[in-house]
């Protein structure tokens, strides 16, 4: 399903948006607030680094010169870093490795291309993706529909003495170790569209709820992709037991979940299962839209379920970024991830949807309290697939020419090369504040850096200075551009 959003951007394998996911603030109230005014300045010998992209595409993540921290007054916006203040631990940045990306970086480049591209997307002096995505079994994303231990119509397989991770082998598990060996500190987390037809009331991979009596099947067949992914060399950290769990899609893979059948599976079966088996796993409910931020909180106030659900994963094709805050207040305890956003050919125009994701998905989920952000599709090929079914015109990060091998750098690259480069997993989120048309969300590495993006939201250039530790920089970002800063104090 092809929802418009505010922006331009739109969803795509989700449920009806109502026209949300554009309009959300990216401040918090709740996670980070920080003075917007600043007395006289001590000049530094500091300067950071600056890497800006613009809304023209004259700069794309282009580095910079430096920018001295040698004001003795602050003017124009003021932009306040506290070091100090700190909210939640960084996880890291990435996209999904479904099937479709996969065959393509496999099959559809040279080995030299294959290479380069890996390293850029995964390595130290690259992207430095360090948080990705599987799907266990098919999406729409992939060339046939298929889960991990499929039986003839009728037949069913408790003891999933057929179970194969076979489909996996292909494509995606070589894919994935040769990421994991360019980025030794990834976290990988993974998600069906659905369950076993066996399982379902629907007997197939299209449509249907999970039945009760397969709760336990399905509990095992979760444990059992974990540790055989995890003999492979792919260390799943982080399971949901359901993709979009209130959408049925009509041509490719889904389930109903309901946020009860959720809290009964976890609390019942997954959890106790995973704990069994010696697992260190996360569970994360929902992996849906926010807003629908009253399904995990149902699941949240489930006292069986509640301690075994580490967090709440979402995605932006309903509603506004505000609802992980919402839901994080309610239950401080447990954390955030934004997990899932794809552009598409609908929003092909550059600047406004380059804004839009820096500002809602960039920015706006990890000031509400994301850990991890994801995109969509690792990489798509210039029809938008392979895929079967489900969306038609998704843009992934990169897109790989099928009969070439050559790679175009689509604004999701960018958009993620402004935080995965500079912010690395261990990072704390850090207080800066959003005014005068300037959004902002500030990190400290664990090596004591500082990175803080800003992006001009404004509609002119707009003069701003940055404040920290009692010194301040001024730079000026041309309409709709973005940057990100990087200091050691």
């Amino acid at each position: 399903m092809v929802v418009a959003l505010s922006a331009g951007l739109a969803a795509c394998g989700g449920a009806s948006a109502g026209g949300g996911g554009g309009g959300g603030t990216s401040s918090s109230s709740s996670s980070s607030s920080s003075s917007s005014s600043a007395g006289s300045l001590i000049p530094s010998a500091v300067s950071a680094q600056v890497w800006q992209t613009n809304a023209d595409q004259a700069k794309l993540l282009a580095k910079q010169s430096d920018s001295p921290f040698n004001l003795t007054t602050a003017s124009g916006v003021v932009i306040t870093v506290d070091a100090a203040q700190t909210y939640q631990t960084m996880v890291g940045f990435g996209a999904s490795m479904t099937d479709a990306s996969a065959y393509l970086i496999r099959n559809r480049m040279s080995p030299a291309q294959r290479d380069a591209l890996m390293t850029e997307l995964f390595g130290k002096d690259g992207l430095d993706l360090s948080f990705m995505r599987l799907t266990i079994g098919a999406s729409d994303f992939s060339q046939t529909h298929y889960t991990y231990d499929d039986m003839p119509a009728g037949a069913t397989d408790p003891t999933l003495a057929h179970f194969s991770l076979a489909p996996a082998k292909t494509d995606v598990i070589p894919a994935m170790k040769q990421a994991l060996a360019l980025n030794d500190h990834m976290t990988v987390m993974a998600s069906p569209w659905s369950a076993p037809g066996w399982m379902k009331s629907s007997d197939s991979l299209i449509k249907g709820s999970l039945n009760p009596t397969a709760y336990g099947p399905f509990a095992d067949y979760l444990v059992r992709y974990v540790q055989e992914m995890g003999t492979e060399g792919v260390p799943i950290k982080m399971l949901t037991l359901q993709n979009e769990p209130h959408f049925e899609p009509d041509n490719y893979p889904g389930m109903n979940v309901t946020a009860a059948s959720r809290a009964a599976f976890i609390g019942g079966h997954l959890g106790p299962k995973l704990a069994s088996a010696g697992l260190d796993v996360k569970i994360l409910d929902h992996d849906h839209n926010w807003d629908l931020a009253s399904s995990p909180s149902a699941v949240l106030a489930d006292p069986v379920a509640n301690p075994y659900v580490a967090g709440v994963a979402w995605h932006c094709y309903g509603g506004d970024v505000s609802a992980q805050s919402t839901v994080h207040d309610a239950y401080p305890t447990k954390d955030a991830y934004f997990t899932e956003c794809s552009g598409g050919a609908w929003a092909a125009d550059f600047g406004p949807n380059f804004g839009w994701q820096m500002k809602n998905l960039i920015i706006g989920s990890t000031r509400h309290w994301a850990k991890g952000v994801l995109l969509w599709n690792l990489a798509l090929d210039e029809t938008y697939g392979p895929h079967l079914g489900g969306c038609g015109d998704c843009r992934g990060v990169v897109t790989i020419n099928s009969a070439t091998g050559n790679v175009t750098r689509n604004l999701e690259y960018y958009a993620l090369g402004h935080v995965s480069k500079f912010i690395k997993p261990g990072a704390v989120r850090i207080s800066s504040n959003s005014s005068g048309g300037l959004e902002t969300v500030a990190f400290k590495n664990t090596d004591g850096t500082l990175a803080l993006v800003v992006l001009n939201a404004n509609t002119t250039a707009t003069a701003f200075s940055v404040v920290s530790s009692g010194s301040g920089m001024g730079y000026t970002l041309p309409a709709g551009a973005a940057a990100t800063f990087t200091w050691k104090p």
